[in-house]
């Protein structure tokens, strides 16, 4: 009989709460600013990881969040892996997570869509 949840998935879920922590607390970065972790993509050895982020202010440009973000990786890393129990931290790869923007986007088209046309 199958498992619910793969280990894989319970680690990316405690990745993603730890990580959200770790940069809403300890980056002192002032590009960061605020920033949203959408998600987390791990390899099956939990070597390697995709982390997706969002950034909640306009003012912040995303190429920006993202070179400090990864720039930081190593240090987040190492916290991570104080916080964690597992043999291996894996390495991170923060990228950008669009989806939230592309939703925004869609609602809007088909609010405009729907809305009634006034003469």
């Amino acid at each position: 009989m199958p498992r619910e949840f793969s280990r894989t998935k319970r680690v990316a879920a405690q990745v993603q709460r730890e990580l959200a922590q770790l940069i809403q607390f300890e980056i002192k970065d002032p590009r960061v600013g605020l920033v949203t972790v959408s998600g987390v993509e791990l390899s099956r050895d939990l070597a390697y990881a995709k982390v997706y982020v969002t950034v909640l202010r306009e003012e912040h440009n995303v190429e920006e969040v993202l070179e400090a973000l990864n720039h930081a990786a190593g240090f987040l890393q190492r916290e991570l892996g104080k916080r964690l129990s597992i043999r291996v931290t894996p390495h991170l790869t923060f990228l950008y997570d669009a989806s939230v923007e592309r939703g925004a986007n869609l609602s809007a088209l088909i609010d405009a869509a729907v809305a009634p046309k006034q003469k």
